[in-house]
């Protein structure tokens, strides 16, 4: 049914008040992370300018959300911030003013002159947050799992969240970065802006009952998604679980192999740029080729009176799989 031409429209949000979105606007083009922006709106219903705004925050392989409340009437004053639900326990400016570090935040010095202030202030709050959800896992009673904890979160960069379900028992999610490589450098000219990363995700049950055998946790490889265009985690096998394994036995082998599969991923891109150079001789230089991972290229063929375009899509596994071809006509 289609709505009555009297239905009031929403009205359109208004514009970030200039000095929040030019904190905005800083931290969405400097920020490391893939930090997206979920919704803007007004804290007053007829205010000329939007105020807040939600973040999603990259953690843990996955995305947390908060809210980031200015006050347009005082856009000089730093944001209140609202975390998700579940995380009350979660008050970092109350543990630092009660372990006396108040001082160090970046809250404590805001200056609304600084463009970089929000980011500065979401990356501090995504540090102390990491910290608050290694704690909660600690304090699981589960021997495996401090036995995994003691062992494994030493290693720079890994976080940990617990993970509760209704109906089903809690978890413990592990996101451990794997393979100490620059993989920008591995590819000269890569247009990447963000850092590449491969992770291991997994995931063991929380069980305080003793078990001989614990079962293997559920294993899973993940990656940031411009890394596809040089290498798939997709095609990755991963090593077996062997009863009575940790995670700091299972890594070290897992990243062996992998980084064998990210150098050959690597040596490949010149194996497709010379199948791409070689179309020359034949069809004449290519109207169109990927000149950066070498996955496509588009060369102008005649036969007879038919002329006609050939699309080539190099695997990535190129040459141990064939390319793919897509004649299209130019008539």
């Amino acid at each position: 049914m289609a709505p009555s031409a009297d239905a009031a429209a929403p009205a359109p949000t208004p514009p970030l008040a200039p000095l929040i979105a030019t904190q905005l606007k800083f931290l969405l083009t400097n920020s490391s992370l893939p930090i997206k922006v979920v919704q803007i709106w007004s804290g007053c219903s007829s205010g000329r300018y939007a105020d807040r705004f939600t973040l999603g925050i990259p953690f843990c392989l996955d995305y947390v959300y908060w809210d980031f409340l200015y006050n347009a009437m005082h856009p000089k004053v730093a944001p209140d911030v609202i975390f998700g639900q579940g995380d009350e326990g979660f008050q970092p400016l109350v543990d630092y003013d009660e372990s006396g570090n108040g001082g160090k935040s970046c809250l404590a010095h805001w200056d609304y002159r600084d463009p970089g202030g929000l980011l500065c202030l979401v990356e501090e709050l995504r540090l102390l947050y990491i910290e608050y959800q290694k704690k909660l896992v600690e304090k699981v009673d589960d021997a495996r799992l401090k036995f995994e904890i003691s062992t494994v979160l030493a290693k720079e960069g890994i976080e940990v969240s617990m993970v509760s379900s209704t109906g089903r028992s809690d978890e413990v999610k592990f996101a451990v970065p794997l393979l100490d490589l620059d993989l920008k450098m591995m590819v000269p000219g890569c247009p990447w802006k963000l850092p590449q990363k491969i992770h291991l995700q997994a995931i063991f049950p929380v069980s305080s009952s003793y078990l001989s055998v614990p079962s293997a946790p559920g294993l899973k490889l993940t990656s940031t998604p411009d890394l596809k265009s040089l290498f798939s985690v997709d095609g990755v096998k991963l090593p077996a679980w062997v009863d009575g394994m940790c995670m700091a036995e299972y890594i070290p082998t897992l990243e062996e192999d992998l980084k064998l599969q990210v150098v050959d991923a690597s040596a490949s891109i010149g194996c497709r740029r010379r199948f791409i150079e070689a179309l020359a001789p034949a069809f004449g230089r290519p109207l169109e080729a990927d000149p950066i991972f070498c996955r496509k290229a588009t060369v102008l063929s005649i036969s007879g009176i038919f002329t006609f375009l050939v699309h080539f899509v190099i695997p990535l596994q190129f040459p141990k799989q064939q390319p793919i071809l897509t004649l299209q006509s130019c008539q």
